[in-house]
C-alpha cells in the first residue's frame, strides 16, 4: 500500500480551494463531484511534487462528517491505494486488534465509481482504501 492522497474537511468548498490555492500554492484537479453515500461534496486539489489533497464539505446534517466541519474541520483521513481492495479488506477485517472495518467496500463517485472503503486503524487513524487511478470531473 502506499499513500493516495489525504483528506481535509471544509466548512466551505469555495474557502477550503482558496486556501489550498493561495496558501499552499495548489492547483484545483477536478470539479466538484458530490459522494451521495457519505453526503459530501469533494475535490481533488494537486501540487507537482506533493500528495493530492482531496476537499470534503458536508452536503446534508446527515453527512458522518458535519459535525466536524461545524468544529472548524481539519485532517479527517489518509487514503492509501492497494493493488487489490477486497484482499486488503480481508487482512484488515483480521485485524481485530489493529483495525477496524467502518464501511465495506461501495462506489465512490470521487472515483469513477470505482469501490472505496473505510477502517479506522489503532490510535484514531482514519484511513481510505481505493485501488483505482480514477477521478471524476477531472479539469484539463
Amino acid at each position: 500500500m502506499v499513500i493516495d492522497h489525504i483528506g481535509i474537511v471544509v466548512k466551505s468548498m469555495d474557502e477550503g480551494i482558496a486556501q489550498w490555492t493561495n496558501v499552499f500554492g495548489y492547483a484545483q484537479m477536478t470539479g466538484k463531484v458530490v459522494n451521495t453515500l457519505q453526503q459530501v461534496t469533494v475535490v481533488f486539489m494537486k501540487k507537482e511534487g506533493s500528495l493530492p489533497v482531496k476537499l470534503l464539505e458536508p452536503v446534508s446534517e446527515k453527512s458522518p462528517i458535519y459535525g466536524f466541519a461545524a468544529r472548524g474541520g481539519g485532517i479527517h483521513h489518509i487514503c492509501f491505494k492497494t493493488d487489490n481492495l477486497d484482499k486488503t479488506i480481508d487482512t484488515f477485517g483480521q485485524m481485530k486488534n489493529e483495525v477496524r472495518i467502518l464501511v465495506k467496500p461501495q462506489p465512490g463517485e470521487a472515483f469513477e465509481n470505482e469501490n472505496i472503503a473505510f477502517a479506522l486503524a489503532k490510535n484514531n487513524l482514519n484511513i481510505e482504501l481505493i485501488d483505482t487511478d480514477k477521478r471524476a470531473n477531472i479539469i484539463a
